[in-house]
């Protein structure tokens, strides 16, 4: 018997908007890949890493952190309670890390050549174990999915995949532990050259636990837009005891940090007054301080708005941080001037585009949100239907 599988989605005036920034973005895509870096891009050879590795790359692995922590929390730990966000939060990462190997390869100047690092072996390179670990987490992300999609197509798979589960998500856990610290490594190399505020022995440190305690707040954030886009009713009980464990990972996170910069007489930079101090400040105050005053107020924790307000900062400290490591703290050695053009921006707000699109559809049309039930009959009516009609 064929199966039947009734999609869905649903046209708004926010979508058709989402829509053209997707489409707009594509096409420029591959007007990058027809003719070139050069006449698409502000990149030059003083700053041969621009928007895309920065924010695409960068800032997109770490807000794609969500996935390995939730799956560390609820699957490894065996944190129950997490259990309801944890295949949001999971989609989430995949569908990020999907977009971030899309940005990596507009990134890449010959790209027909991207195929080189799997044969290739650049073992001593920092950038080849990130290229590596990317890919084999994201298809690890992939393979992941399968349980979700064989839930209403391909249904005679689902076994399988639930068989594999347990080992799939001890790597996914595994994996982007070595590839968010790894990311920290490329700048450790840059030593005389990023600013003393951010370069330190500990930035692999910093990178990881910045990407795990983010984690919880991007799925907060991406918790409450789905519940609003879907009718859904988020539970703020859950999201509570999330953002908890993201406030006590920032406080360590938080003591590394001026420690480190007083072990290595960096801290007086801090309060120099420049543009570099003062962008070190919002990070860490925007980004950290006033995040975890609102996550150990137990009254504002308890709220939405403190909830919305903890996360969207960390978000946003998370990213200031990582366009700080990549710009600010590198315009100095590097000199010249960039600026992003606009075949730069619309590319990655396209990318962006797509992201929110694809899981917008995913949610429409699987078992993601809790209490959800799409189209998944069980497998054992399946097999029968399948046997009678043989």
């Amino acid at each position: 018997m064929a199966e039947k599988n009734n999609w869905t989605f649903k046209m708004t005036p926010t979508r058709y908007v989402l829509l053209i920034l997707a489409l707009t973005g594509a096409a420029l895509m591959v007007y990058r890949l027809v003719f070139g870096l050069g006449s698409a891009t502000n990149l030059n050879d003083a700053w041969p890493w621009g928007l895309w590795i920065g924010f695409d790359v960068l800032v997109g692995v770490a807000l794609a952190g969500g996935g390995y922590s939730t799956a560390l929390l609820v699957h490894i730990m065996g944190i129950k309670k997490f259990t309801p966000i944890a295949r949001s939060a999971m989609l989430t990462s995949l569908i990020g890390y999907l977009l971030v190997m899309a940005g990596l390869f507009m990134d890449i100047g010959r790209w027909f050549n991207f195929w080189r690092p799997f044969v290739s072996w650049g073992y001593h390179s920092v950038l080849f174990e990130v290229f590596w670990c990317v890919s084999l987490y994201t298809t690890i992300q992939l393979l992941e999915f399968g349980e979700i999609a064989t839930e209403k197509v391909q249904k005679s798979w689902h076994r399988f995949f639930k068989k594999i589960m347990p080992v799939l998500l001890i790597i996914g856990v595994l994996l982007p532990t070595l590839h968010q610290s790894s990311l920290g490594s490329l700048y450790v190399i840059e030593v005389g050259k990023l600013y003393p505020l951010w370069w330190s022995m500990l930035l692999p440190v910093f990178f990881l636990m910045s990407s795990f305690f983010v984690g919880p707040a991007m799925v907060t954030v991406e918790t409450m837009l789905a519940g609003r886009a879907h009718g859904h009713k988020a539970d703020l009980g859950v999201l509570q005891s999330l953002i908890k464990v993201s406030g006590y990972l920032m406080l360590v996170y938080l003591v590394l940090k001026i420690t480190d910069l007083i072990y290595r007489g960096a801290a007086g930079l801090v309060f120099k007054g420049n543009l570099e101090g003062n962008l070190f400040l919002l990070e860490m105050i925007a980004g950290i301080v006033i995040p975890l005053i609102i996550c150990f107020t137990p009254k504002w924790r308890a709220s939405k708005g403190g909830l919305i307000t903890f996360s969207v900062l960390v978000v946003a400290g998370v990213i200031i941080n990582r366009m700080n490591v990549v710009f600010t703290g590198m315009a100095d050695f590097m000199g010249g001037f960039y600026f992003p053009s606009l075949i730069e921006w619309a590319v990655s707000i396209g990318l962006v585009a797509i992201g929110v699109l694809g899981y917008l559809f995913v949610v429409e049309n699987f078992n993601i949100l809790p209490g959800q039930h799409v189209d998944a009959a069980p497998l054992v009516k399946e097999k029968k239907a399948i046997k009678y009609s043989a």
